[in-house]
């Protein structure tokens, strides 16, 4: 290169070296590497296992469709620019195992908090996350144990894959695209007793359906991280399996020899898949896999545009405030025919009592950006589809996914608006998710300040 420069300087002159320099620039970012690593780990459980997310099964699940999986991508710009991506096909990691993995692989690494997102399929045919919305279950001693066991082996099982991903890394090339799917519909249906959980079809919704493209460099596709805005939840079945998410990620791999396909998921905290299915069949959640994994290859298939460094990363904590205790509502709540509503309310009450009432959660923001090539927002909790519209509406310039369920979950994050028309996402579930709810009306704003704050530290421009 040297020699062509100054070839050009002698015999063309300034002008056309400082052409060729800056087109040998911008082809050299086109085509830049960063060190990746990935691997995929199975996280089945040992039938017979109690699955989680629909409080009407009334027994275990005896049968395994398919395998559940915990996967690990590393992307590595150096050895102090890295980021660790972990999907996995349950209903939501709990604090005590985002914790566990949190502190054990910044110690084995010595990462940055901002340089790790947790992210769950909120896979609804899956086991039992201990304690993640133990108020619904009534299990017995040993199913509890064995649940709670299975919580503290998935923590070893994720710290495990991030351990195989990083001891296998090698150059790569990554490049981002988008597709879409539209089998996702808003369900909150306003009815004259108010909202109820049914049909929206003239509700918010983000069909985007971002592709992350891993390649070598030789152009052979190793990986891909694709997402979607979704409830991951399709039926209500006995049988051990990943949903739409998994079925999508299964097609993937079929169609793809040797290539690891991840799901992160998006806000679809009120989002569901349409048609839902009735009974135990798995159809459905089958036939939209299918059609997320078709609009994710025809994107790889088309131009895409190179990813590249720097990796920018930041994570911030901000305190959302739920309404003012009022043990008097809980009172009432325990002489309920609820009985869902009589167990919040004695822990509630319990809490109280002991003077640690709950009047807020601390709540993660995350962001990584690669260059300004392409962001991931990583917001904890069942988030609703209004942030990922609002954000993508503040930050016209990035390319930008939002996902959700990260980290941990814990309850619904209603916006301003979902908060102000009342139902299921702001009120009822806060009941199985044994917290008092609802959210004060500030927890808007509250989150997108801490949005501001994680993509101004990263160098995103509004």
């Amino acid at each position: 290169m040297k020699e062509i420069v100054k070839f050009y300087f002698n015999k063309a002159g300034i002008l056309k070296s400082l052409i060729l320099v800056c087109f040998l620039i911008y082809c050299s970012s086109s085509s830049a590497q960063f060190k990746v690593g990935v691997a995929r780990i199975p996280i089945t459980p040992e039938i017979p296992v109690w699955l989680t997310g629909d409080v009407s099964r009334n027994k275990p699940s005896t049968e395994i469709l398919h395998d559940l999986w915990a996967k690990a991508l590393v992307i590595e710009e150096n050895e102090k620019s890295r980021i660790i991506i972990v999907t996995t096909d349950i209903i939501g990691l709990s604090r005590n195992i985002s914790e566990k993995v949190t502190q054990r692989v910044i110690k084995m690494y010595g990462i940055d908090r901002s340089q790790l997102i947790l992210n769950s399929s909120h896979n609804h045919s899956g086991p039992i996350i201990w304690p993640v919305l133990s108020i619904t279950y009534n299990l017995n001693n040993a199913d509890q144990q064995a649940a709670i066991q299975y919580s503290e082996k998935l923590a070893d099982d994720i710290v495990s894959v991030i351990d195989m991903a990083i001891n296998n890394l090698t150059m790569m090339q990554l490049s981002i695209g988008h597709g879409s799917v539209s089998f996702a519909i808003n369900r909150r249906e306003s009815t004259d007793k108010g909202v109820i959980i049914g049909i929206n079809p003239d509700g918010p919704v983000d069909h985007d359906v971002p592709v992350l493209k891993i390649s070598d460099l030789n152009g052979k596709l190793r990986a891909v991280l694709f997402g979607y805005a979704c409830h991951n939840a399709t039926s209500s079945t006995y049988m051990v399996n990943g949903d739409y998410a998994g079925f999508a990620q299964i097609e993937l791999e079929k169609s793809n020899p040797d290539v690891i396909a991840m799901f992160l998921s998006g806000c679809g905290g009120d989002q569901v898949p349409f048609p839902r299915g009735i009974g135990i069949t798995t159809i459905l959640a089958s036939q939209f896999g299918r059609s997320l994994a078709n609009a994710v290859q025809k994107a790889l298939e088309s131009k895409l545009l190179p990813v590249r460094p720097p990796i920018q990363t930041h994570f911030t904590i901000t305190n959302l405030e739920f309404t003012p205790f009022n043990p008097k509502i809980f009172r009432k709540e325990l002489s309920s025919s609820d009985i869902y509503k009589q167990k919040r309310a004695r822990l509630m009450l319990e809490s109280y009592k002991q003077g640690r009432e709950i009047k807020t959660i601390p709540y993660s923001v995350q962001a990584v950006r690669f260059n300004n090539d392409f962001t991931i927002l990583a917001l904890s909790d069942e988030v609703v589809i209004d942030y990922s519209l609002t954000l993508k509406k503040k930050y016209p310039q990035e390319n930008m996914f939002v996902a959700a369920y990260c980290n941990e979950v814990r309850c619904y994050i209603p916006s301003r608006r979902v908060l102000a028309e009342g139902g299921y996402e702001p009120e009822t579930s806060m009941i199985y998710y044994g917290l008092p709810g609802p959210f004060a009306d500030n927890i808007e704003d509250k989150i997108l300040h801490a949005v501001d704050q994680v993509m101004k530290s990263t160098g995103a421009k509004r």
